[in-house]
């Protein structure tokens, strides 16, 4: 079989697999589980890299086929997939339309652009990446959320879900730096999900 195959995208392709079964939720109208899902993505994304890295003897064609392969999963679990969430929440009239299409488009730029500049970076050095440039996609699995948490506080779920993915489309492609999460990062990141799955899971 064509491809490369370890432990290295285990995480990889189960952030793919939440995202397909999040999609199947949503259009079936079990937004609940599907905002949950969107948040499994999100999770598996934060630590798929730490996975790859654990493997010491990678060949050069196999970290190029992870930086690939993570930036096409990504685009369905974080560019397709809460755009595919917003459309079944409601928001199916032109100008949501619009938005959607403008925060896949931001998506998918923002991670062609990751490729280029990420692989250029690894044939310059071997330090870990400190920062970003752009706000990285995996973050939608955890602002978007919010929607759904507060939807009984704030004006609605599709108004809001909707306000909240065309804020993080745009930050997706504004050239700013974004700290790499690590340590206490990682712990802030944890009590927010933790925070965001009690909201959804006992206020639904």
């Amino acid at each position: 079989m064509i491809g490369f195959y370890s432990y290295t995208v285990i995480l990889t392709y189960l952030s793919l697999v939440f995202a397909m079964v999040g999609i199947h939720l949503s259009v079936i109208g079990v937004y609940q589980w599907s905002f949950i899902c969107l948040m499994m993505c999100g999770i598996c994304d934060t630590f798929d890299g730490m996975v790859a890295r654990s493997k010491k003897n990678r060949t050069e064609e196999e970290k190029k086929f992870g930086i690939q392969i993570d930036s096409l999963c990504d685009l369905i679990s974080f560019g397709v997939f809460p755009a595919i969430l917003g459309y079944n929440l409601g928001l199916s009239s032109v100008g949501w339309l619009a938005i959607e299409i403008l925060y896949v488009l931001a998506a998918v730029i923002r991670l062609a652009y990751f490729n280029v500049t990420e692989e250029t970076r690894q044939q310059q050095t071997t330090e870990k990446r400190k920062y970003y440039q752009g706000l990285p996609v995996t973050t939608s699995a955890f602002i978007l959320p919010f929607a759904f948490a507060l939807r009984y506080v704030i004006f609605g779920l599709d108004y809001l879900y909707g306000t909240l993915m065309l804020i993080t489309g745009i930050l997706f492609v504004v050239d700013f730096k974004v700290p790499k999460l690590k340590g206490k990062g990682l712990i802030a990141l944890g009590v927010l999900v933790v925070v965001e799955l009690v909201q959804i899971l006992c206020f639904s």
